[in-house]
Parts: C-alpha cells; sequence; structure tokens
C-alpha cells in the first residue's frame, strides 16, 4: 500500500511539474535559445535547397518532409521568410511545447489529433495549401515506428498537387535524447549540414490503394537516401 501511496505522490508531482505555466515557457525559451546557438556556434553547409527557394519565392506552397529524428533544427530547414509554413504537432504536452517553440522562428503550426480524425486533418491540410502556406511533416511522427512513412505526405500531395521537398539535418557531434526514434539534440562548437532534395514522383489525385502504397515505400526510400546524405556529408557515414 505505501508503494501504491508513493507512486501516485509521484505521479501526482510529475504533472504538477509538467502544467506549471512558468515551467512550460521556460522550457521553451530554453529551446528556442539552444537552437538558435547551436545553429550560430557551428558550422553549417546547405546543399540542395535551390528548388525548393525557387519554389517558394514564386508563392507556390509545397509539402517538406522529415524524419522525427530529425526535427530538432527544422526551424532552419525551413524557411518563414520564403513565404508562411505550417508544421504539424501533436496534442500531447511534448507537441504542445513543439508547437510554440516552432512559433518564436516564425512557423505556424496544425494540430495532430487522433488517428481517428485524418479525414479532418487532411481536410486541415489541404485548406492551409489552398490558402497559400506551405506544410511541414516528420512523416514518422509523432509516435512512430520510427523511419516507417506514413501515407499522410502521399496523400497530400496527391490532394494539392504541390512539390514535395525531402530535409534533413546531419552534425559531426549531437546529443542522442532516449525517445523512442532517438531523437538528434544539436550540440554546441560543431560541424554541421542541412540538406534537401526534391521528391520528383507524380503522385495521381486519385491513386488506388495499391499505388497510394508503391509511393509511400518510394518516399520512405527517398527520405532515408537524403537523411544518408547528410550523415555522410560530415562523416557520420563513409563515402562509397
Amino acid at each position: 500500500r505505501l508503494a501504491r501511496i508513493l507512486k501516485w505522490r509521484v505521479i501526482v508531482k510529475k504533472k504538477i511539474i509538467a502544467d506549471n505555466a512558468w515551467l512550460k515557457r521556460a522550457s521553451e525559451v530554453f529551446l528556442e535559445k539552444w537552437i538558435r546557438l547551436a545553429h550560430a556556434t557551428s558550422t553549417w553547409d546547405k546543399v540542395g535547397f535551390e528548388d525548393m527557394e525557387r519554389c517558394l519565392k514564386n508563392g507556390d506552397p509545397a509539402i517538406i518532409v522529415l524524419w522525427h529524428q530529425r526535427v530538432m533544427m527544422s526551424p532552419y530547414l525551413f524557411d518563414p521568410t520564403l513565404g508562411p509554413i505550417c508544421s504539424l504537432t501533436s496534442t500531447s504536452r511534448a507537441g504542445r511545447m513543439a508547437g510554440n517553440v516552432a512559433a518564436r522562428f516564425g512557423l505556424g503550426t496544425i494540430a495532430m489529433y487522433s488517428r481517428k480524425q485524418r479525414v479532418a486533418l487532411t481536410r486541415a491540410v489541404l485548406r492551409k495549401i489552398r490558402e497559400g502556406s506551405s506544410v511541414g511533416v516528420t512523416a514518422d511522427g509523432p509516435s512512430g515506428p520510427a523511419r516507417t512513412a506514413s501515407l499522410a505526405p502521399v496523400k497530400w500531395a496527391g490532394g494539392s498537387g504541390k512539390r514535395v521537398f525531402l530535409v534533413s539535418f546531419s552534425a559531426k557531434r549531437v546529443h542522442v535524447l532516449p525517445t523512442w526514434d532517438k531523437m538528434w539534440f544539436p550540440a554546441l562548437w560543431t560541424r554541421g549540414v542541412y540538406v534537401c532534395r526534391e521528391w520528383r514522383e507524380t503522385v495521381p489525385r486519385f491513386a488506388d490503394e495499391a499505388e497510394t502504397e508503391r509511393l509511400r515505400l518510394r518516399l520512405q526510400v527517398a527520405l532515408n537516401a537524403v537523411t544518408d546524405e547528410s550523415d555522410r556529408a560530415v562523416g557520420r557515414i563513409p563515402e562509397k
């Protein structure tokens, strides 16, 4: 009985801490400042962003996709000065915090609700795209499995007819967090790279289930290739 009481007290304390407005704001400020400092103190190369930047400068929104593991440096993969962009965030505490941090960098957000509300989410995303906003999404987020792409980016590409760009960051040194995807937290004073490649598959507006699955797998392979390219650029994967 004592163990149950102690466990309950720990849970209550965690909830009080998690719901503390001051602590949440402090955490968001810390994350924002750390990301900015990681970018400012390190040497970064940008590879392959020309096509995406031309697309956005022309006022044509795009769908920008990355793995959840690499989302921490997304403020420097999505440039809001080239046009409005919204990133998808979950409604969990961590998701809301991520959305608030993204807002500090000028990124809008679209809340992701339960899997049962996929149709409503798709409508919200396509509406944002029609309004002229690009959409950034983690292909395997917010809860995985890691590096398994969902169908969402493919369906949004077909429904909107917009171009899809795959992005990643990598760095010589990172801090690996104990999350489901071993999320990378940027280190200071290191060498890093941002990589962008266009996914040039043709996505039909009304693709059947088999074609949608084929394209999902193609997207997954292509996004892995872009991520591996970023790792190779900083020596994490040996050059072929």
